[in-house]
């Protein structure tokens, strides 16, 4: 995989987990029993950070909503919401970061995405004296659990907490809104060659269920995978959901026509930035499949 290719597959990573690698192990316990983070190791709670690296965009927008954003001082390429947050000194990628970079912004704690390929950043950052936190998310209850965690960390828990409450609400009232309503069947796209959808194991088909749909592939356990056409032309979906670009290539490529869907112009788009990550617009991003699965006046 190309450098330029991989850099475009971590925004997918970074919230949804690739096929590949990952934390070995992820307790799912409550803030208040764990003192570990996803890779297992021990957390702090002794001192108020004041200079925050947080190379994941979930975490980068969740520390300015819980007001933790004015001590934020690198953040990856791709960290772009809040808009404030492009006013942060750009460390590059998530995955395999720059250590020098990082350390060259004299942070005291930095938050890392758990993929197995930022575990030698990770020791390598605990070994220069950095206060260093991996986290990952494929769950909504896991947003739950990491806003509760680095509310705690940051000292801005009663914040993060109502922030939580917020987000629950909106979640809450989708449901209720979808839970009479026709459950479409949707084809969840997220990369092409090869093809790779998203699975039961992933918050973004909860995020499709609470919006009154069914995710075709809700059987695969993991977070996402490789399938072939034949197989979703087998399962039959009744939209194709898949990111601006992907939506033109997809109409435009004769493979494609084999699906049902894609023949009758069944293919829909969705914003990949809300979407993707498991953080302060899980709730939009309900919000947002609500809209493409049951179009109607509001």
């Amino acid at each position: 995989m190309s450098f330029l290719r991989r850099s475009l597959h971590l925004l997918i990573a970074l919230a949804l987990a690739a096929c590949t690698g990952g934390p070995d192990t992820r307790a799912r316990a409550n803030v208040a029993d764990s003192a570990r983070d996803d890779f297992g190791a021990p957390i702090a709670f002794n001192t108020t950070p004041r200079r925050i690296v947080s190379l994941n965009p979930a975490t980068t927008e969740l520390l300015f909503a819980i007001g933790a954003g004015d001590r934020v001082v690198g953040r990856t390429h791709w960290d772009n919401y809040p808009p404030a947050a492009l006013a942060v000194t750009d460390l590059g990628n998530g995955i395999r970061p720059n250590v020098e970079a990082i350390l060259g912004v004299h942070p005291d704690l930095v938050l890392l995405y758990a993929s197995a390929d930022n575990r030698l950043a990770a020791d390598r950052l605990r070994e220069a004296g950095i206060a260093t936190v991996s986290v990952k998310g494929d769950r909504i209850a896991d947003f739950r659990r990491l806003t509760l965690l680095i509310g705690k960390l940051v000292g801005s828990e009663s914040q993060a907490k109502q922030l939580v409450d917020t987000v629950d609400q909106t979640l809450a009232r989708v449901a209720a809104e979808t839970r009479s309503l026709p459950r479409p069947r949707v084809f969840l796209h997220t990369w092409n060659k090869p093809i790779i959808t998203l699975g039961g194991g992933s918050f973004v088909t909860e995020l499709v269920n609470i919006a009154g749909g069914r995710n075709i592939y809700d059987s695969i356990p993991a977070p996402s995978a490789p399938v072939s056409i034949e197989d979703i032309v087998r399962r039959d979906p009744d939209l194709v959901l898949a990111g601006p670009e992907a939506v033109a290539q997809i109409k435009a490529d004769p493979t494609w026509q084999v699906v049902r869907a894609v023949r009758e112009g069944r293919v829909v788009a969705y914003d990949t930035n809300v979407v993707f990550r498991p953080s302060v617009r899980l709730g939009e991003g309900a919000v947002a499949f609500e809209k493409l699965l049951h179009p109607r006046p509001r």
